[in-house]
This record gives structure tokens, sequence and C-alpha cells, in this order.
């Protein structure tokens, strides 16, 4: 449009001005015109390249009326500029303007709106004759009767004078009585072309009037209307974007579009009354009625009341029709569990639905008339308010929007709703639903995934949210926060005696006596199990935090009532404190390794995080990778310590022990006990690994025993790793696979951890003694002696240990002690092994005391299986202990004490 407007208005300045000389005048009235329309015949067939739908076929016709044109322009100038010669009428040019029309109403229908059903199709032929016949009959009134009295001898030219008109005619009637699709990306192009069509049209029936037709010369104004038709016709398919279509070509035009959509439904009867106006006045001034005029304005009438007729039985079934879908509606917003409410721009309800009775308990009739934000939460209110006044701006964008808010009740409760807004009219339709369940449910959900649901205190999630939150809070404080992990002893015998129900009571009181203990601002947490966490961001100097601690030791600790019982539990505290830069896993982790000091260190205490604990824990974790990796590249073996008769020198057992190979193969020393290994399901050590020894242990001794040799062998643990789950599984199913007598196996349980779990730790001895393995206490006089345990464990065997037998004879405290430690075992009918014995004298003071059996390097190190198979069948002992690379030599034996020691030889 930018170089079409100019255009235009540089022609019709040339032309009024007569282009400055006759030649210019005829050459730019016809070559110019020629040209004006080819250009449009190319933009029209360019645009509809690529386009195989009805809009490219209609743009292919435009161009195709637009090329006649263009034809028969160059034809008129070729007679009038080249020739000099009066153009021929009819001639060559004028069949080419007859088929300008054609082309371009076939385009248009094209691109028309298809009725729909047989009175539409019925309608709109009526409504194409009421223009058509109304433009005709004014038109012949005006000038063609004229043209039609001319030369009656010429029947052709006469035909050509009055198809000219009657195609403009039968355009014009397209033009206004079609209705064109609306919405489409192209609407601007067309509406261009549908004037560029309209301008030419006027044109034409401004040359065909006599007076301008008598004296037309080419380049004329006449003119400057055909060329502005070519133009803006060459300029229409370039106006709207089929392909990219802007952003908001989806709104909603709706005052222009029904403006064009009411005048398009007037146009009929708009011509039709001002045909028959014509015919009247005539009438009236007393001029004589052409018979074409009479039979054509008469068709006119007669189409008008038919199409009338049409219209009211059209009508009639459209009303029932909407009646029917009324009804449809009605029953489907009265049967709807939504409640559907139309309110005004201003918020005024001006409909309710019947629902709404059983959603919020209102008459429909009560809210009529009131106003939507007197439902709406205070809270909401705003927010509410502020989205509807946007939805209500951007008309048409979005069509439809969800609001979520809180809606007062007939009982004065706010129930959770969530509502569909569309626009109505100039208001809002609203389709709402009560979701309180969904967003109680929710929050539940919310709060559970926070939240133990035992004790209802913050989980770990929501404790290392909380963590966060303190630090970014307090940074530049040190310390800014305290970490406090916290763990019940002695809950899981609780648990096992008295059953779940009573150690969820306890956990429960546990949580309240911790949330009651602590300060305002501070968190208590459960991590699951009897774990407890709290975060302290008070007051955190240490001196504080630690006097928290103690109260909240001795606050766990106090006497429980259960089901009117009196149960009793301690508490094990890890304490850890921020320092610059740390993250909330770190401190956690912190004050976890010091609550696993404080367990390992006797329970029952305060134990405050410091670096060491964490080497220590990277230490285990190496040394537990360690052992599986060396187990894996099978670097681990069992070495085997003769167990001696003190009184015969037989050996009657071996101890294993479990030693590690270096690349080169040589032992890494010193040796290991088994108990040192952690072997069997211990806290740092792979089960893998354990359940390895025992199979190895087993499978050699049930091998010496084959060959004849009744020899036994011993395997040392802690206590914790009788209470792992499947140990008692775990050996029996080595003993199955080993056939190995269970006699044939002694279990060596470490002292100082026998009162673990003590419930469970007597269950299990139970269960393994009746398997028939033999059990021994290792290390006793050592750790927290219990000589209750003595009494109620059926122990065979008590192992005394190596710092009492260091001191025989020499300190006569602790030999005396190491005696009365020899006639208690007697006395409970114990089998008594000494460890360590270096030297003859300990071996026959301990002899003399009654001690049955030793172990040490005064017999024999440890040794590899093929060393006590020798061992076994020589029946001697000191020249074949393996001795670790590394390790210290033993001391050299006394004068008296010889190389090797002659032993009897178990007999098969």
């Amino acid at each position: 449009m930018a170089v079409a407007v100019p255009l235009c208005v540089a022609y019709t300045i040339g032309a009024i001005l007569g282009w400055g000389s006759p030649a210019v005048s005829l050459t730019m009235g016809d070559f110019g015109l020629s040209a004006a329309a080819g250009t449009a015949a190319v933009s029209c067939l360019a645009r509809s390249v690529g386009q195989r739908d009805r809009v490219g076929l209609s743009w292919a016709l435009l161009g195709m009326s637009a090329l006649m044109v263009a034809v028969g322009n160059g034809i008129w100038g070729w007679y009038e500029v080249v020739l000099d010669q009066t153009v021929p009428t009819p001639g060559p040019a004028d069949w080419f303007f007859l088929f300008f029309a054609p082309p371009a109403i076939l385009g248009l229908l094209l691109v028309a709106q298809r009725p729909k059903g047989l009175a539409a199709w019925v309608c709109i032929v009526l409504d194409g004759w009421l223009v058509a016949g109304s433009l005709f009959t004014l038109g012949w009134s005006l000038a063609l009767a004229r043209a039609a009295d001319g030369d009656r001898t010429d029947a052709l030219k006469i035909a050509l004078t009055l198809a000219y008109p009657v195609m403009d005619i039968l355009l014009v009637s397209m033009v206004l009585g079609l209705r064109f699709r609306a919405g489409s990306a192209d609407r601007a192009a067309l509406n261009a072309a549908l004037v560029a069509l309209a301008v030419t049209v006027v044109s034409d029936a401004l040359w065909t009037t006599p007076g301008l037709h008598g004296g037309y010369r080419s380049g004329e104004l006449l003119d400057a209307g055909w060329f502005t038709g070519s133009i803006l016709l060459a300029v229409a398919p370039w106006m709207g974007d089929v392909d990219h279509p802007p952003p908001d070509a989806a709104a909603d035009p709706a005052p222009v579009h029904r403006t064009l959509s009411m005048l398009s439904a007037l146009t009929p009867y708009i011509a039709a009354a001002v045909c028959t106006a014509g015919v009247l006045g005539d009438a009236v001034a007393g001029r004589r009625l052409d018979p074409v005029v009479l039979v054509a304005g008469g068709s006119v009438l007669v189409v008008l009341v038919l199409r009338q007729g049409i219209m009211l039985v059209d009508n009639v079934f459209m009303a029932q029709e909407l009646a029917v879908a009324e009804s449809h509606f009605r029953s489907l917003v009265q049967g709807s569990s939504d409640v559907i409410i139309i309110a005004r721009r201003d918020g005024v309800l001006e409909y309710v639905s019947h629902a709404v009775r059983r959603v919020y308990g209102f008459e429909p009739e009560e809210l009529v008339g009131t106003r939507l934000d007197l439902l709406i939460h205070p809270d909401d209110n705003a927010r509410v308010q502020s989205e509807l006044r946007r939805f209500l701006d951007e008309a048409g964008q979005p069509a439809m929007t969800r609001v979520d808010c809180r809606v007062r009740s007939a009982d004065g409760t706010w129930l959770h709703t969530e509502s569909a807004v569309n626009h109505y009219g100039d208001g809002i339709i609203l389709s709402s639903r009560d979701v309180t369940d969904r967003v109680e449910l929710q929050t539940r959900l919310e709060h559970d995934a926070f939240h133990d649901r035992l004790t209802d205190l913050p989980n770990r999630a929501l404790f290392e949210d909380r963590i966060q939150h303190a630090l970014a809070q307090r940074r530049g404080q040190t310390p800014t926060v305290a970490v406090l992990f916290l763990d019940l002893d002695g809950f899981k015998a609780v648990n096992d005696a008295g059953g779940h129900a009573v150690g969820d009571e306890l956990l429960v009181q546990a949580a309240r006596r911790l949330e009651h203990a602590v300060r305002v601002g501070d968190t208590v947490a459960r991590f699951g199990g009897d774990e407890f966490a709290a975060l302290l961001a008070g007051d955190a100097s240490p001196k504080a935090i630690r006097e928290i601690a103690e109260r909240l030791l001795a606050t766990l600790s106090a006497p429980y009532r259960i089901g009117g019982q009196e149960v009793r539990v301690a508490a094990s505290i890890g304490i850890a404190f921020s320092t610059p830069g740390i993250d909330p896993a770190e401190l956690m982790r912190n004050a976890d390794l010091a609550m696993y000091r404080a367990k390992s260190g006797g329970k029952g205490r305060v134990e405050v995080y410091a670096p060491q604990m964490h080497i220590d824990a990277v230490r285990r974790v190496e040394r537990a990778a360690r052992q599986r990796r060396a187990l894996h590249e099978k670097r681990l073996t069992v070495l085997y310590q003769p167990v001696v008769d003190l009184a015969t020198g037989r050996i009657r057992d071996v101890e294993a022990l479990l030693r590690r190979r270096d690349d080169r193969g040589a032992l890494i020393g010193p040796a290991e006990y088994l108990r040192q290994s952690g072997a069997v399901s211990g806290a740092d050590t792979p089960a893998p690994l354990g359940r390895w020894v025992l199979e190895e242990v087993a499978d050699q001794a049930a091998r010496w025993r084959a060959e004849g040799h009744d020899i036994g062998a011993s395997v040392s643990l802690p206590a914790r790793q009788l209470t792992a789950p499947g140990f008692v599984d775990t050996v029996d199913a080595v003993l199955r696979g080993s056939a190995l007598p269970p006699h044939a196996l002694t279990l060596e349980i470490t002292e100082n951890v026998r009162g673990e779990s003590a419930g469970a730790f007597l269950d299990r001895i139970g269960a393994l003694k009746r398997l028939g393995v033999r059990l021994s206490v290792d290390d006793f006089g050592t750790g927290h002696s219990s000589l209750a345990y003595l009494r109620r464990m059926p122990i065979d065997t008590l192992k005394i240990d190596r710092s009492f037998v260091a001191e025989v004879g020499t300190c006569p405290h602790l030999t005396a002690l190491t005696s009365t430690i020899v006639r208690l075992g007697l006395d409970l009918g114990l089998t008594l092994v000494a460890a360590g014995v270096e030297t003859p004298d300990q071996a026959v003071m301990l002899r003399d005391m009654g001690c049955q059996r030793g172990t040490g390097f005064l017999y024999s190190g440890p040794l590899e299986d093929d060393g006590v198979l020798h061992v076994l069948r020589t029946g001697t002992l000191g020249e074949t202990a393996v001795v670790p690379s590394g390790a210290a030599p033993a001391e050299p034996a006394p004068p008296e004490r010889s190389p090797a020691l002659p032993v009897q030889r178990p007999q098969g």
C-alpha cells in the first residue's frame, strides 16, 4: 500500500491534467491500464502458486479476470496508439472486457460461506436476484433503456452494450449479497480485492452512461478509476499473511464483524426498497412505465415476499430447535454437579444454578442480585478481583481462565473452590466446584511428606531444610547453630519384650518430652526407629548447648508409664556445632558421628563432635573397603594357633586368626583376631567376609578330622555379631556344607560387649547351643565383667585374658586374681584356656592352679593349614610358626626352654 496509493494519486493527477499531450494521454489510457491490469494478474497468479485449497483457486480466477482486462486494454491501445485507428465496436477488445466478470464471480463464489440447508441455498439465490433485479431495474431506468433504443439494426452491438452492465450487476450482487468467510488469515486481502472489484464496476457503470460513453477518450479521468481498481487488486493478495498469521489473528473482531454481518443481511432488502421506491416515484410523477421496469420490479417484489415467507418458516423451525437446545442446556446446567454462575462486569450475579443448593447450601434466589465479592474470603478477595478484571480487560485472550479461592457457604464455613471462568457477553460465566476434600488431602499429604506419622515431628527432609534456613539467617555468627542426634538406648529390648504397640507409645512419649524440653524456636525431629534430632538455633554457645543436651538426657532417661507398667530407657546424644561454610548434610553427619561415639563409649552419655571422629569413621570405611577388596582378590588367609593341653601337651584345638597378604604374597601383620576384623555382619565389615572365614575354618577342620585327627577349631567374634539377622542360619549352613560336627566348632564371644541387647543376645546364644556348637567367653577378666552372665549363658569354655597370664608368677596380686578366675571356672564346670603363655614357668603355674589348656608362643605362633597338619603328623611344635613381615620376632625363650617342645598328637 505504501507504493499503490502514491501511484494511484499520480495517475489521477495526470489524467486531470491531460498528461501534457494527446499522444501521452492515449498511451497512458490504454497501455497504462493494460500494464496495471497485467500487474494485478501476475500478483494474483503468484499468490495462488503453492496453495491448493479454495483460496488459491480463487486468486487464480481473479488473476484470470485481471488478465482479460490487461489483454482488452492492450488491444484497445494497439488500435488507438499504434495503428491510429478507431477501435472497432464490437471488436476483439469487447470480448476480453466481457469475460472480465465471469472469472471474478467464480472466484468470489469459492471463498463465500456455503449455506447450510436447502432453505439457506434458496435464500442465497433469492438474495442474489433481489440485488441483481433491483440494480437492473434502476440501471434500465437510468441508462440501459436508452442504450437499447440505439441502432436496432446491429443486434450484436446492442447485446454487447447490455452485457457490460448486466455482468457488472451480477458482480456487484455477488459482492453485496454473499457472506464471506470471517476469521480467516487473509481477511484483509479478501476485503481489498472486493474494494478493487467494486471500484472497477463503478467505473464500468459510469462508462455505460450515455453522457460519458459518447464523449469518452482514453487517458481521461474515468481511466483513473480502472487504474485504481487494478492496482488495488495487485496489492490485495499480499495484504494478509496466510502462512504466518499475526498473534492477534484469533482475536474476536466482534464489533466490526457484527456491523458487516448486519449490512450484508440487510443489503437485499435495501436494494429491493430502493427499486420499489424508484418504480413508485416514476408512477407518482406520472411518467410512462417501461414494461421492462414493471417486469423486473415486479419480480423483485414477488421474490421479496417469497424470501420473507421462507424466512418465517425457517424461523419457526429455528425457534423449535432453540427451545430444544435450551431445554437440553437447562437440563445440563441443573443436573451438573458444578455451580454455574453468570455475573455482570460489575460483579452482580444474574443467574445461579440449582447446584448451589447442594454445594453451598444457598437457594439460587438468595444469591441472584448480590455481589460476587461478598461470597469470597476476605484474604482471597483482592487477588480474585484482580484476576477477573485482567481477564475481562484482555478480551478473547485467553478464552478461559481458572480461579481458586475460598467461598462462604450458608452455614458460615469456608469451602475451597475451583472455578473455570469464561466470557459471557460483557460479563463472565463461572463453573465452580467444591474441592475442599482435595485441598485438605493435598495439605495432609504435604504435611506427611515432611513429618513423621507416628510422632508428628518433622522428618529428615524438613529438619535439613530448617538447618539450611538457620545457617542462612545466622551467617556471620560463630557458631550459628547446633545439631543434636539422640538415640534411645535399650529401646530394642523394650520393643522386643512389650511388642510394637509398647515401642510406639514409648516413642510418642519421648517425642513429647523432647518438644517440652527444648527452647521456643528450636526444632525436634524423628528420623525413624529410635533416632531423634534437635536443631538449637538460639544461644549456640557450647556451654548452653551442653546444658540443654544434659537436660534432654535426663528427660529421656526418666521412667515411662506405658500400659500400667514402668519402662526405662537411656539415651546417647551427639552434638555438632556449625562452622563457616558447613552445609546441613555435613553438620548432620558430624552430629551422627558424635552420637556413635557416645554409644560406643558406654551409652547414656553426651559427646561433642571432634574432627578425629570423622577421621576414625573414614578409616573404618577404608578398612571395610580393603577387606572387601582383599576378599575379592583372594588376598585374605586364615592362620591357626594351636591350643594345647597344659597337662599332656596334646593339641586339643586351634584358634582361627585372619590375615591379609600384600602384592608379593607376604603376610601383613601383626595377626588380627577375627573379632577385630568384624567378621559376621559387623558394623563396618561386609557379611560375606564373615561367612567366608567360617567356611574356611569349618572346611579345614573337617579335612583334619577326616585324616583321623580329633581336633576342633575356634572362631572369635563380638557379641553384636551373634544378634545380627541370619547369623544362626549362617552357622548351620556352614556346618552342613563342611560336614563338621557341631561340637568341633567353638565360637568365642568377646566379653566387653556382652551387655548389648541382653535379651536378643541370650536368645541367640541359646539357638547356637541348640545347634551343638561350643561357646567360649573370650578375654575374661577385662571389660564390663558380669558374673550373672556366667550363670545365665550356656557356655563351655572360659578364656583368661593374656594381661593376667603375663603377670603370673611376677605380680602376686594378678597371680591371685588369675587363681580366683580358675577356681571360679572350675566351680562352674567350665574348661579354662590361658591366652598368651610365653614361658614354661607360666605354663607350670597355670597347670598347678587347675587351668586345663593354654595357647601362646611357648608352644607355637600362628600356623598355616599345612603347618598345622605337619604338627599333627609329627607331634612337634615351635618350628613351623609363621612370622608376618614387619612384625617383631618373639622374645627368645629362657635357656631351659627347648626350641621345639614335644607334644602328644591327638589320637584318632
